[in-house]
């Protein structure tokens, strides 16, 4: 048998850690567009398409379950366009969270519209030059190993982090695979711009200039093209939000998704909470708060983000996470 020189053999085993970590481009998203299309997939579920777009140059559309709100991407050969109306969970999710009164921060979904017996961990990933959370998310992963079932997390992503940390993506992509974490990605916009000198109604995606039409699709395209497929919700950056951005959310068929346990503020969790922590290693005070929270002896349930409305009441609570998942 031949052998290698050890370090040759070491420089071989970096180059094979490397491609296993660093996740490849899933394919290239062109002739992105915003649609509504009420449609049927072939197993008889009804869909709602809220995106049209081309997969290596083939027709697909981004699909969203009228009942779980899962989503997923299909051909668009492979979906029966319906006129019948579909059940109007989702688009009554959907008007209640982008009705009036508006308010300038946290706007939105921030506790559970049904009554479950758990709460919602939402961690977002901002542009960071830390390294990530990797004992929460470890953590995390450990429920999972001893329950058995994947520990449900929403992650609200942006495009600024996704680009800058795709070892870490790949690592958090694996624990999914593995059946570890059932993680239901949301988007957080494409560059979450921050300026600490500008008051919040002129900050975030409020700033002038800013293309927030842009910042949402732009990002949804790199998720895509990262292998992650958008849920049906949107995270302000900062919480910050005004009419305007409100209205374009519910016009790409987006709920806005706000928290009302803020941990790193010292916002007190409860059932039906959805909790708030960041991932990217820019709040430490919220990750120590979340795994205490973990240790406690009356550590709550985490449930999926759909069961926190209504449309999935019925057939979530009980099961991992689905929306925002392939």
């Amino acid at each position: 048998m031949m052998r290698l020189h050890p370090g040759l053999t070491g420089m071989l085993m970096t180059l094979v850690l490397l491609c296993l970590a660093v996740p490849l481009s899933a394919a290239t998203i062109t002739e992105y567009r915003p649609t509504t299309v009420a449609c049927r997939l072939d197993n008889g579920a009804k869909q709602l398409a809220i995106r049209s777009f081309r997969k290596e140059g083939v027709p697909y559309y981004l699909l969203v379950d009228l009942n779980s709100l899962a989503t997923r991407t299909a051909p668009a050969s492979s979906v029966r366009p319906i006129t019948e109306a579909g059940p109007p969970s989702f688009s009554d999710i959907l008007a209640k969270n982008t009705a009036p009164p508006y308010k300038l921060q946290n706007f939105g979904l921030t506790h559970a519209m049904t009554n479950p017996s758990g709460m919602f961990l939402t961690v977002d990933l901002c542009p960071s030059k830390r390294p990530f959370e990797k004992g929460a998310f470890e953590a995390l992963a450990a429920i999972a190993s001893k329950s058995g079932r994947p520990t449900p997390v929403a992650i609200c992503i942006t495009g600024a982090w996704l680009r800058t940390h795709r070892e870490e993506l790949s690592w958090l992509q694996a624990r999914e695979q593995q059946g570890l974490l059932a993680i239901t990605w949301v988007n957080h916009s494409l560059t979450h711009f921050y300026d600490p000198t500008l008051p919040l109604e002129r900050n975030f995606m409020l700033a002038a200039k800013t293309d927030q039409r842009h910042e949402i699709l732009a990002n949804e395209v790199a998720m895509l093209e990262a292998g992650l497929v958008p849920a049906p919700f949107f995270r302000f950056p900062g919480l910050v939000a005004d009419e305007r951005l409100v209205k374009l959310l519910a016009e790409l068929s987006l709920i806005p998704l706000g928290a009302d346990a803020w941990l790193a503020k010292g916002e007190e969790p409860r059932n039906g909470s959805i909790i708030l922590v960041h991932g990217n290693g820019n709040e430490p005070p919220g990750i120590t708060r979340l795994m205490k929270l973990l240790q406690s002896p009356d550590f709550p349930a985490f449930l999926p983000l759909a069961a926190a409305t209504t449309a999935s009441r019925n057939n979530l609570l009980d099961k991992p996470a689905t929306a925002g998942q392939r």
